[in-house]
């Protein structure tokens, strides 16, 4: 298996209706009103309406989406993936 060099995480927001985004390093989760997806610079959580993911490449790192785009937020990997009090402890009490 080929290894994937170490990229740059950058995200360009299109008037907040299309997005791009490098460094992606895994999709966690995603529906029409949120994508949540792990970075080179940690977890990325968009929030929107009817987001659609147009294209995803893995081994390159990029992403696109599309939709009504109102937040974008980022969890440190750590406490994202983490034990007591993570971010995905806290989303299914």
């Amino acid at each position: 298996m080929e290894q994937r060099t170490e990229s740059k995480h950058t995200f360009m927001l299109e008037k907040r209706g299309k997005m791009k985004l490098t460094g992606v390093t895994e999709v966690i989760s995603f529906d029409e009103l949120s994508v949540i997806a792990d970075t080179d610079c940690g977890v990325i959580i968009i929030k929107g309406e009817n987001l659609h993911i147009d294209s995803l490449d893995l081994e390159k790192g990029d992403m696109s989406l599309d939709g009504s785009i109102d937040s974008v937020s980022y969890e440190e990997s750590d406490s994202f993936f983490g034990a007591k009090g993570s971010f995905l402890s806290r989303l299914f009490r």
